[in-house]
């Protein structure tokens, strides 16, 4: 079956342009080099999937619109990564239905913390509800089924947070990745397309450089590879021109076709 997935944001933490930066890439006219916080909707048929909710969902689903939603899948939980969570009420309100959620026992405990009230909602019986009805990943290497989308899932680390990456079929989305063991690798092995979080030239604690994403691609094999969560340091056609032909820049609204 086939599949879609719409880069929703490519940026960094913060965004790009960053605020009171008056860098070539924040100020660049080039719609390439205006990107949001990193998110990606996955369409199956006439089905949609999440991939992360950051603070700026609310400008991203108006302007791609994204009227309904079937499920959501959180990486971890990072600001940039789930600040949009309060914005999934109104499918909630709009549908009457709970919106099922995929995420670790890490990120779920995270959030019913700084989320609470998300998890009781009075309604108008007086009883109470939650407004996200949450799949635990029991483990940290494994096969779903969510939703009716059959995800690979594996886990690593950047610093101390559990982070969760997700495998479609013959595409993969790795986000935030900075220490693994080879189980990730194994999973990945055969996919056509890569979606690999990479920050910057320079070393980062807490992300992959280019240099070391370009070598993360090479050990999966991947055929086609696409970086995204891209910091304000790299303007979007010249670092395509100094990288492989079979490795770009993400952009947003970029749309990639891939088999499920």
């Amino acid at each position: 079956m086939e599949a879609k997935l719409l880069f929703l944001g490519t940026g960094g933490s913060a965004g790009v342009p960053v605020i009171t930066c008056k860098c070539p890439v924040c100020t660049s006219t080039s719609q390439l080099n205006k990107r949001y916080r990193p998110s990606a909707l996955l369409t199956m048929g006439d089905k949609n999937y999440l991939i992360d909710v950051g603070p700026d969902f609310r400008d991203q689903s108006l302007h791609y619109g994204v009227d309904h939603l079937n499920g959501v899948l959180l990486t971890h939980t990072h600001y940039d990564h789930i600040g949009g969570l309060d914005e999934l009420r109104v499918y909630y309100f709009k549908h009457k239905l709970r919106l099922p959620v995929l995420a670790s026992a890490d990120t779920y405990d995270e959030l019913r913390h700084r989320f609470h009230y998300l998890f009781k909602t009075r309604q108008a019986d007086g009883t109470l509800e939650s407004q996200l009805e949450f799949e635990i990943l029991d483990d940290d290497f494994g096969r779903v089924s969510f939703q009716g989308l059959d995800i690979d899932y594996v886990s690593y680390f950047q610093a101390n947070m559990k982070v969760t990456g997700f495998r479609f079929g013959s595409l993969a989305y790795i986000s935030d990745i900075r220490e693994y063991d080879e189980r990730v690798i194994e999973t990945l092995q055969g996919i056509d397309i890569l979606v690999l979080s990479a920050l910057r030239y320079t070393p980062s604690e807490v992300h992959f450089s280019i240099e070391e994403a370009i070598e993360f691609c090479r050990k999966t094999g991947a055929k086609r590879s696409f970086f995204t969560h891209i910091a304000h340091d790299l303007e979007h056609d010249e670092t395509n021109r100094k990288l492989p032909k079979d490795i770009r820049l993400a952009h947003d609204g970029l749309e990639i076709e891939f088999d499920l």
